[in-house]
């Protein structure tokens, strides 16, 4: 493997022989080139009885089993039950705490129980943390920070047997995940502009949001 082909990745393929094995990997597939002793470790924590084993079997049942019959809302429920997941933990965005209390609301009606946490858990200043007056969203007033940390650790102590982000911000999402002790998945990935649809930018990338595939040194946003 040259150079350059180390530098390719999934993304560079047109094959993707890796799902039903029917073509040929290319030269720099990252399956033919994993180390035969990670690809056996990894595949390890799949057969072993153990929690990853677990829930990747249970992610592929629903997969197999529901496949654009259900959606996410209740493959999600589906997910929680056959884990036997009964308190479903839910971090959620201020800006979306109706979807939330709907949210609730079927997990209920499904046997489940719904628990929780908002965004601004805590309501401690931007300031407090060193943000400067000039970035919050509304200047001369208290705005409390998200805070993802607190709401992994109330969920933690609520004994969440699963679980789910409502809307949290960028990088707010990957504390919560970092700090979470149970499984976490996404009910709904929060894109203010698009209407909480991230993929519409990709999708329109080539006409109405040409400026996302401009190079930086052209770009007119101002972040470089």
């Amino acid at each position: 493997m040259n150079d350059d082909s180390k530098m390719l990745s999934c993304s560079d393929c047109a094959l993707l022989n890796c799902y039903r094995r029917d073509k040929n990997f290319p030269s720099f597939c990252l399956t033919t080139g994993a180390d035969r002793d990670q690809l056996e470790r990894t595949t390890e924590l799949y057969r072993t009885g153990g929690e990853t084993a677990r829930i990747a079997r249970v992610a592929a049942e629903i997969e197999g089993l529901y496949y654009g019959k259900l959606t996410r809302v209740e493959e999600i429920i589906a997910f929680a039950k056959r884990l036997g997941a009964q308190k479903i933990g839910i971090a959620t965005c201020i800006g979306l705490i109706n979807e939330t209390k709907i949210f609730v609301k079927i997990l209920e009606a499904k046997g489940l129980k719904g628990y929780s946490v908002l965004c601004k858990v805590g309501a401690i200043d931007k300031t407090e943390v060193g943000v400067p007056e000039e970035l919050k969203v509304q200047k001369g007033c208290h705005e409390s920070l998200c805070n993802p940390v607190l709401q992994a650790e109330l969920l933690n102590e609520a004994e969440t047997d699963l679980n789910v982000i409502n809307g949290l911000c960028v990088g707010h999402d990957s504390l919560f995940i970092q700090y979470s002790k149970a499984p976490v998945t996404t009910l709904i990935t929060k894109d203010r502009v698009l209407g909480h649809n991230p993929a519409a930018a990709l999708y329109t990338s080539g006409f109405y949001y040409k400026r996302l595939l401009a190079r930086e040194e052209d770009s007119a946003t101002g972040d470089k």
